[in-house]
């Protein structure tokens, strides 16, 4: 927690709260449903609760806005950034079912009254959002197939697709950029904003629709 109040100083008493629950909590429900990684959950905060909370350092989430967070997982990156927006509407999504079981019991235990959960594909989803979130879901050209279309109009400028990626990403951008000529993409490297090796080739892709 001393590394996420370190980049994050300006957290309340109850997201402080909200956010060392997180550790017991996963590693818990990890002894029952292998959500995260065996091997990441003693780096639960870094290389997942800090990680996720990244996207906030690239966009703010505006009161009243609504986020739908595709393949979210154990819920990642939605989990920590619902406790960051405490004001914005976050719905998490994910296919699996036995994830979003520990997505669901996770927000109602530390008390996240901002949050819904869906078990269902993206593609089903029937509803409109200001932004959408995912973080290594798919690759990129097929992420925005599912979050285009339930982007809805607005005048925000910052209203699109924000996705955490990894090293590696020149073919998968150049296969955006061709499929997708009309979007306006651009990558942001994590190693600027963290100090720590884990964000050395880790990046955040957004993505905005054509106005």
């Amino acid at each position: 927690m001393d590394l996420i109040r370190s980049y994050f100083p300006e957290l309340s008493t109850e997201q402080i709260l909200q956010l060392q629950k997180l550790g017991d909590l996963y590693t818990e429900w990890n002894s029952r449903i292998n959500v995260i990684s065996r091997k990441d959950i003693d780096e639960l905060y870094l290389r997942h609760v800090l990680h996720s909370m990244s996207i906030a350092r690239f966009v703010r989430f505006k009161p009243g806005s609504r986020v739908l967070d595709i393949g979210t997982g154990g819920g990642f990156p939605g989990i920590p950034l619902a406790i960051l927006f405490t004001e914005t509407n976050f719905v998490l999504s994910d296919s699996i079912g036995k994830k979003i079981k520990v997505v669901a019991a996770v927000a109602e235990e530390i008390g996240l009254k901002n949050v819904r959960t869906v078990h269902g594909r993206a593609e089903s989803i029937n509803a409109s959002f200001d932004h959408v979130t995912a973080r290594a879901v798919t690759r990129l050209a097929k992420l925005w197939t599912w979050a285009e279309p339930r982007l809805r109009d607005s005048e925000n400028e910052e209203r699109g697709l924000y996705t955490l990626k990894g090293a590696g990403l020149e073919d998968e951008l150049d296969e955006f950029r061709t499929a997708f000529p009309g979007a306006s993409i651009t990558e942001y490297g994590l190693s600027g904003i963290f100090k720590e090796p884990f964000f050395a080739e880790k990046a955040l892709i957004r993505v905005l629709p054509q106005m």
